[in-house]
């Protein structure tokens, strides 16, 4: 049986849930075709411990693919990122109390990395499936970065695909009445599915627009 790595992050910053974490667990077990299955695991909030855990993870299940999702506050869709960069910038200190200004992911390391799934068939598919998504060109410069990058340079070179989503706020578990930007538990679970099948189907991505103007 061959393992797809889905990975959600712990709550952080006062949270009692993280909806990256509801919506992955529950993904567990989905299979995707043939002898391909999802196996979700929680990574801490943490820049000391997240990427440790994360490559623990990748040496112990030996995946074939792997994607990291994250709670991205304020967004609204299903956001498939295209780009880490080498940049820890906390807005907020993270589990352990840490709070990183301006050091480097991996000292001496690329500037960025990209993703390596098919993020624009990606997108197609889960708004194809009526929900919100988009390309987002930015995965922040917290912990969702931070392990988005770590991802990167440590499957940089072998064949094995893998990226990054961060997912809105989810309602009504997660946020009050008064906050504008959320999904649905439940659609948030099933755009996962249908972008984490996307990435397992799609060898060659589409040519869609999926750019921003600032």
């Amino acid at each position: 049986m061959q393992t797809v790595l889905l990975t959600g992050f712990e709550p952080f910053d006062h949270d009692l849930i993280n909806p990256s974490w509801e919506a992955a667990r529950q993904l567990d077990g989905v299979q995707l075709g043939g002898e391909v299955h999802i196996v979700a695991r929680r990574l801490p909030c943490a820049f000391a411990t997240a990427g440790e855990c994360l490559a623990q993870l990748i040496a112990e299940l030996r995946p074939v693919m792997v994607i990291a999702t994250g709670l991205g506050p304020g967004r609204s869709d299903i956001s498939i990122e295209r780009v880490a960069i080498n940049v820890n910038d906390a807005r907020i200190p993270d589990n352990l109390g840490e709070q990183p200004i301006d050091t480097a992911v991996v000292d001496g390391g690329p500037a960025a990395y990209f993703s390596t799934l098919p993020i624009k068939a990606m997108v197609k598919a889960v708004r194809e499936a009526g929900i919100a998504a988009s390309v987002s060109q930015t995965a922040g410069t917290f912990v969702c970065n931070q392990v988005f990058y770590l991802l990167q340079h440590a499957l940089a070179g072998t064949a094995i695909r893998s990226g990054f989503i961060h997912v809105p706020l989810s309602k009504p578990e997660h946020v009050a009445t008064s906050v504008q930007s959320w999904m649905a538990a439940q659609t948030l679970v099933e755009g996962l599915r249908v972008a984490v099948q996307a990435a397992w189907d799609t060898q060659v991505d589409i040519a869609q627009t999926g750019g921003q103007v600032s």
